[in-house]
């Protein structure tokens, strides 16, 4: 890993994410995860003050070092447990059946191998749990994937891996999830390329 990706890229995503339409989603969604919760790439800890009162505890997992420590500061305020770990969802460290909830926003584009991590998730979660998500990508519109497609590999090399042309509902129905919501638009302001949303809660089928 190289100093860009060690030391600016982390700082660089803190602040990105702290933007005030992004906020917005965060305290609109993150409300409804409940029971022991799992954040998947957790960052530095931006959905932490959003969470509602059935959380009893929270795992946060994340392969930035420095985003985690961010994390930890974030975590003192908050009235639950939480533990963060560092590592990949392409290999979570808990047992089958774990978590009531898994929360992911704006991950599962940096993903190298979403689908594996997608089943990670599916065992980790337990029957009846919830996987709540906010993620941008691949937008219906013939002309803004095209641009999306010609985007992505300069995108992708300063982004930290980030993917503009996921179609994240696709690929969480592959995973065999049932959605129980899915709302899919332009749900923040800002290019079309990166606007493109997919907003859901999906249950195992």
């Amino acid at each position: 890993m190289g100093l860009y990706d060690r030391y600016v890229l982390p700082r660089l995503l803190h602040v990105s994410m702290k933007n005030p339409e992004v906020r917005k989603q965060r305290a609109r969604i993150v409300p409804a995860a409940a029971g022991r919760v799992l954040e998947i790439g957790i960052g530095s800890g931006l959905n932490l003050q959003h969470y509602g009162p059935n959380v009893t505890s929270l795992d946060g997992i994340d392969p930035s070092a420095a985003l985690l420590g961010m994390a930890g500061d974030a975590a003192v305020l908050v009235r639950f447990p939480v533990t963060l770990h560092h590592g990949s969802a392409e290999t979570l460290p808990f047992a089958q059946g774990t978590f009531d909830t898994v929360l992911s926003t704006w991950t599962m584009c940096s993903i190298p191998d979403i689908g594996r991590a997608l089943g990670e998730i599916r065992r980790v979660l337990k029957p009846g749990g919830v996987l709540i998500f906010i993620e941008h990508g691949r937008a219906p519109a013939p002309a803004v994937a095209r641009w999306q497609a010609r985007l992505d590999p300069l995108w992708g090399r300063c982004a930290g891996g980030c993917h503009l042309d996921r179609d994240i509902a696709g690929l969480v129905e592959a995973a065999d999830f049932r959605f129980r919501r899915l709302d899919e638009g332009y749900l923040v302001k800002g290019p079309k390329f990166l606007t493109w949303h997919f907003d859901g809660e999906a249950v195992l089928s």
